[in-house]
């Protein structure tokens, strides 16, 4: 049995390590691998789900070592948690003499490099995105500013050291694929495999009728209102105001449409961009949702709407949200720009891709909603499992480890 140590800088107590983690892995234990995680965790979601995700690792056998996540002071307290990482799993290196690090995305790779130097075990890059052009495209790290000048352009140094020494590397999109294999910094020679944020079409199954009225019911929406849904965190990429401003014009057309939003974003934040939209706060419906309550509510919708800044950085981006939503058969409408997105939608024929975040093109998109109402919520289904079903995404990993090994 090989032994796999998984690096992450995420929390396995963030929606993100319940849906972009534990089940790969737990699919993975299938395969014959033995995992130890060392993660990252933020306090107040530890203190919550500890329990549930320590049952779900015992489940699968996983070996789980969590650490504090700290935040303050900017910057400090990412080098400090570095440090503990590293420091962490050499510890564990020394006492399971572990045959792969598997690191999800750049601080964890900093410690794969240097196991793999140190130990000699395999490196496997998860790259899960341009991190650090992601940090500079989306304002994090304010290129006018010295200091994060200084830290963008090492981490451009480290990513060319990943791509370098990787024993594999994967990528989320083939967008993303395309332009690392133009960067002066890949190594022909080493292999990237695409696995995009897949879903667990078991616990984001098909909405039915009866389903979808009873999510109505229990939100207090009428059957015969047309409800878009945002799902997932309101930040620096997702474009809150212009799907606010999507929605004001959808209002005009469709006067019964309310706007369904689940998510773990503070209320406060989306309760003022409906004010400054001049919007009436009485046709939203803003909730949390625990993971396996998701799909109970977005099923009350008709049409998910989703829109993402169009950086370069988004080359490399694998909405999480689009494999889940389009598993329940629910139409979209989003932008393209985003990785992988634009194709996927189009070549399932599962929603409406705009270009531009223009009146003139918000018109044509809802002209095409009763187009959207109409489609098959199983064709949608169908045409996406090839490609987000979490065990493809699972098998395609699999596939990886075999090669390494």
């Amino acid at each position: 049995m090989k032994k796999v140590l998984y690096i992450t800088y995420d929390g396995l107590t963030d929606p993100l390590g319940q849906s972009q983690i534990l089940p790969y892995l737990k699919g993975l234990t299938r395969y014959g691998y033995e995992f130890t995680i060392l993660s990252f965790e933020k306090r107040s979601r530890y203190q919550k789900d500890k329990t549930v995700i320590e049952k779900l690792n015992g489940e699968s056998g996983i070996r789980w070592v969590p650490l504090r996540f700290n935040s303050k002071p900017p910057l400090i307290s990412k080098f400090y948690d570095a440090l503990q990482m590293q420091k962490k799993a050499v510890e564990l290196q020394k006492k399971y003499s572990f045959d792969m690090i598997h690191c999800r995305s750049y601080i964890a790779a900093d410690v794969g490099i240097y196991l793999k130097k140190k130990f000699g075990v395999k490196f496997l890059f998860d790259m899960r995105g341009f991190w650090a052009d992601e940090k500079k495209d989306g304002g994090s790290w304010n290129m006018s500013n010295p200091i994060f000048r200084l830290v963008y352009s090492y981490y451009k140094r480290r990513e060319a050291q990943y791509l370098q020494l990787a024993d594999y590397i994967i990528s989320l999109t083939e967008a993303g694929k395309q332009e690392m294999q133009q960067w002066n910094s890949y190594n022909k020679e080493i292999a990237i495999a695409v696995i995009p944020c897949c879903a667990d079409m078991n616990l984001f199954s098909l909405t039915t009728p009866e389903q979808k009225r009873a999510s109505r019911e229990n939100l207090g929406l009428d059957n015969d209102a047309l409800v878009l849904s945002y799902l997932g965190s309101v930040g620096a990429w997702y474009m809150l105001d212009e799907m606010l401003q999507f929605f004001r014009q959808t209002k005009q057309r469709y006067p019964n449409a309310r706007f369904l939003f689940v998510t773990h974003t503070p209320r406060s934040i989306i309760d003022q961009a409906i004010q400054r939209t001049g919007l009436r706060s009485e046709d939203f419906i803003i909730t949390q949702a625990s993971r396996n309550e998701v799909p109970l509510l977005i099923k009350a919708s008709d049409i998910n709407l989703s829109f993402i800044r169009p950086v370069y950085s988004k080359l490399s981006s694998s909405p999480t949200k689009l494999g889940e939503v389009l598993s329940m058969g629910i139409p979209v409408i989003c932008n393209g720009r985003v990785g992988d997105v634009e194709k996927i939608v189009t070549t399932t024929n599962a929603g409406i891709v705009i270009h531009e975040f223009s009146e003139r093109d918000f018109e044509k998109a809802i002209k095409c909603i009763p187009e959207l109402l109409n489609k098959s919520p199983e064709a949608i289904r169908h045409a996406i499992e090839n490609i987000y079903s979490l065990n493809k995404g699972i098998d395609l990993y699999a596939s990886c480890y075999d090669q390494i090994f």
